[in-house]
C-alpha cells in the first residue's frame, strides 16, 4: 500500500514522498558506487531481503530514478540511474559529510555487518602497498556473535584479492585479533591503527613491514577526510 501523502505543497515533502522509504538512498548510493546487478546490489546494501530489494527497485523504476536494461542475448538485467537520480548526488554527498561530523561514532559503528565488511574490504584492499608476493592476513572479530569470526584475506601479485572463512593451506603472515567497530573506525577516518592498537581494541602479530605498513594498504572511505569528523574515543 503506498504511503499516505504528507499533505503539503512544501517542495521538500514531495522529494520525501520519493526518496524515504527504507533502502532507497542506500540502493541508489550503491549504484552511485558502480553496481548494477540484483545480486551484487543485494549483497552491497547489506540486510535487505530479495524480496524487499526488488520491491524497491520496481518502485524506482516507476518513479523514474532508475532504468532496466534487459539484454535476452545474455540472459542478464542490470539496474542504471537516470539523470533524475544522478542530480540527486550534491544531497546524498551532503548527508553523509553531515554523518561524519554530527553522529557519534560509537552509534555510527554499532550496526555494521561483519560478513558485509569483509565483502567491501577483500575489493578496497590497497594492495599496491603489498610486497610483491602472496599475501595471507587472518581478521578475527572479537566482537562478533555469528558463527563466522574469522576471516582469511589472500593477495596474488597481479590478482585481485579475495576473501574466505575457511583456513587455506596456506602460511599465514599477518594475524589481526580486532572488533568490528574498529575496523569500521579506521574505514571511515574516525581512528588509525595506531589509535586502535593503543587503545587495546586491536592486536597485531606477524610480518612487520605488514604491520608497520598496515595504515597504508587498509583501505579508507572517500569521507575519510571529512573536517570536524568525530572520531572514536581513544581509549575505553
Amino acid at each position: 500500500m503506498p504511503a499516505k501523502p504528507y499533505g503539503t505543497i512544501c517542495a521538500l515533502s514531495k522529494a520525501c514522498e520519493l526518496i524515504e522509504p527504507r533502502w532507497t538512498l542506500l540502493i541508489l548510493n550503491q549504484m552511485w558506487s558502480g553496481y548494477s546487478r540484483f545480486s551484487d546490489l543485494r549483497r552491497a546494501v547489506g540486510n535487505i531481503s530479495p524480496g524487499v530489494l526488488s520491491k524497491r527497485l520496481a518502485e524506482l523504476e516507476r518513479i523514474g530514478l532508475i532504468e532496466r536494461i534487459e539484454d535476452r542475448a545474455k540472459g542478464t538485467v542490470d539496474y542504471v540511474r537516470t539523470q533524475m537520480a544522478i542530480d540527486l548526488e550534491p544531497a546524498m554527498d551532503a548527508l553523509s559529510i553531515w554523518a561524519q561530523r554530527n553522529i557519534d561514532a560509537e552509534v555510527a559503528l554499532a550496526t555494521n555487518d561483519v560478513a558485509h565488511m569483509m565483502w567491501e574490504y577483500g575489493k578496497l584492499i590497497r594492495t599496491d602497498s603489498f610486497p610483491q608476493r602472496r599475501v595471507v592476513v587472518r581478521f578475527n572479530f572479537s566482537d562478533e556473535p555469528g558463527p563466522y569470526k574469522t576471516y582469511f584475506l589472500l593477495a596474488e601479485p597481479g590478482a585481485p584479492c579475495s576473501v574466505c572463512v575457511s583456513m587455506p593451506d596456506l602460511d599465514i603472515d599477518l594475524y589481526v585479533e580486532l572488533s568490528k567497530v574498529s575496523l569500521n573506525a579506521i574505514f571511515y577516518g574516525r581512528s588509525t591503527v595506531a589509535r586502535e592498537i593503543e587503545a587495546g581494541r586491536m592486536y597485531v602479530s606477524g610480518d612487520k613491514l605488514l604491520q608497520r605498513t598496515m595504515q597504508q594498504w587498509l583501505p579508507r572511505s572517500s569521507y575519510a577526510g571529512v573536517e570536524g569528523i568525530r572520531m572514536l574515543s581513544a581509549a575505553e
